[in-house]
């Protein structure tokens, strides 16, 4: 399933040489063309707010750069206390011929992001046809510096026969934090860039099909040339979709393993990013079979899970007149949307995932191409055969959208938005950490965290066809207990326990179900807030 249409000391300070170097080279575009942003607060934000900006919670394509940097879409991103923002920057456009660049489009999304105060998992992605080499890319296998090796050093200059190392380099010296882009606008000294992801599901061929042992050399360009660049940048192993290559981890790392520079670069990435759709259990499934893969090499990484989500046939431009399973096959009601996303994380989260995004913020064009749109239509199906179109978005598209703008509702939140704010509220001011996972294959799921402070946070929910009664065991005298429509209730215990009532999980058409479950989506989950016994 695709999705996107898609450790060591900081230096002193950057070799002006470099910065001189990547300002000439990177750009056939004036300076002119880096746009200036307002500041009216440290760091180049706009305004800093009550926004929550939850460090663990972000969300894909706040922004992009087909005209959607809206101050609207950000002001709808950050009152839901997203803290991230996902989005690849694509080489092919950016480099438009061999040697000439144009960043302007670039310039404006980072300086969004930056004035929004929202960190930036960016998707180093695409190829320019003029250095495509049959499934790969031109020279990726020549040396990564200009004195012909791939360890060089900062006052090395990068090899001009390899594209890729030449295209990374530009990217993260006029996107980090004091680069290029920084300087021109006077930003604080942390604004900018400081996730770069390699790649999008390199283990779909939809996007990269030329095999493990590219891949691996991609990562390690990549990596060399970011941390060369900025030593405090994080290198994204590219998000892992795990839908019909489960051993593509293991081969990229076996070739990393017998790399003569493995050790120096630490094995070319800090972060193994997955995608996780349709299934929320699956989101903490996976992040355990990166752990055993990576333990099997004698490493460890953290995880994020940058893309989670389910479309919903119940609300345009899903197809709402599906009257059967089939029609409906691994598509979520409005509301099951919202209960995913709070599973999703918590499965996540459960077994050690560090950041969580959903996916996404308006449904866009999703899997379409641009200009896919149609009328809302009930049961008759589309006069063009368009009857139905991907409706993640935790937003509905707006009037004049670039694909499925007709909503009667148009720029409305699904219930998802709400289930976003209420993990941002719980889980977003401190650290917490998981504490226990129990039934996966009972009635109940019950998934225990414990913030820096000492309170328990307990998610819980239904997994059966029937409503259900439930006790908890009480460690305080009462609790906080927190709905996904953003409703609150201080509920006490009696004779040292919780007694909740759980609403029953309704139908989900998911074909899959490997484990002892009525619905991979289960009913209303709740989550209590319990402050530390005396």
């Amino acid at each position: 399933m695709t999705r996107i249409l898609a450790k060591h000391g900081r230096a002193a300070r950057l070799s002006l040489l470099i910065i001189i170097a990547a300002a000439l080279l990177a750009s056939h575009a004036s300076s002119a063309q880096i746009p200036a942003v307002p500041t009216t607060a440290p760091g180049g934000l706009i305004d800093a707010g009550d926004y929550i900006r939850a460090e663990r919670l972000g969300i894909t394509f706040v922004g992009f750069i087909d005209n959607n940097m809206g101050p609207e879409r950000y002001r709808n991103a950050l009152i839901l206390g997203s803290g991230w923002n996902r989005w690849p920057l694509y080489w092919d456009r950016v480099e438009l011929q061999p040697g000439e660049y144009n960043w302007l489009a670039y310039d404006k999304l980072v300086a969004t992001d930056i004035r929004h105060g929202l960190r930036t998992n960016a998707i180093l992605l695409g190829r320019p046809v003029f250095w495509q080499a049959g499934d790969s890319i031109s020279n990726l296998f020549q040396p990564i510096f200009a004195d012909g090796t791939d360890s060089g050093g900062p006052d090395v200059a990068i090899n001009l026969d390899n594209p890729w190392a030449q295209y990374v380099h530009y990217a993260v010296m006029r996107y980090m934090p004091g680069g290029v882009l920084a300087q021109h606008n006077n930003f604080g000294a942390e604004a900018g860039i400081r996730a770069w992801e390699v790649w999008n599901e390199p283990d779909v061929p939809h996007f990269w099909s030329a095999g493990s042992e590219a891949y691996a050399r991609l990562l390690k360009v990549a990596a060399i040339v970011i941390r060369t660049v900025d030593p405090e940048a994080k290198v994204l192993f590219g998000g892992l979709l795990y839908a019909n290559d489960p051993g593509f981890l293991s081969r990229v790392l076996r070739q990393i393993r017998s790399d003569p520079l493995r050790d120096r670069f630490d094995w070319f990435f800090d972060v193994i990013a997955l995608h996780s759709y349709d299934d929320p259990w699956r989101s903490g499934w996976l992040a355990k079979v990166v752990e055993d893969t990576l333990k099997s090499y004698q490493i460890r990484r953290p995880v994020w899970l940058n893309e989670t989500g389910v479309s919903v046939w119940d609300d345009y431009p899903g197809p709402v007149w599906a009257d059967n399973p089939e029609q409906r096959s691994r598509l979520a009601t409005a509301r099951q949307q919202a209960y995913f996303l709070v599973m999703s994380a918590a499965f996540a989260w459960s077994k050690g995932v560090e950041v969580v995004f959903y996916h996404q913020l308006y449904d866009d064009c999703g899997n379409y191409p641009a200009g896919s749109d149609f009328q809302p239509h009930g049961g008759e199906l589309c006069a063009n055969g368009l009857c139905f179109g991907d409706a993640f978005g935790i937003y509905r598209n707006a009037r004049g959208s670039h694909c499925f703008s007709h909503h009667p509702h148009a720029n409305t939140p699904r219930p998802v938005a709400r289930a976003f704010l209420v993990l941002a509220e719980v889980f977003g001011s401190q650290a917490f950490a998981p504490i226990s996972l129990t039934g996966i294959d009972d009635d109940v799921t019950e998934i225990v965290f414990q913030r820096s402070s000492g309170e328990r946070i307990i998610v819980l929910w239904n997994n059966t066809g029937e409503a259900l009664t439930v006790t908890l065991k009480a460690t305080s005298a009462d609790a906080n207990l927190h709905f996904v429509d953003g409703e609150t209730a201080m509920f006490p215990a009696i004779n040292g326990n919780y007694t909740l009532d759980l609403k029953p999980a309704s139908d989900y058409s998911f074909p899959d179900l490997e484990r002892n479950r009525s619905s991979a989506i289960g009913g209303e989950p709740i989550i209590l807030v319990e402050s530390p016994s005396p």
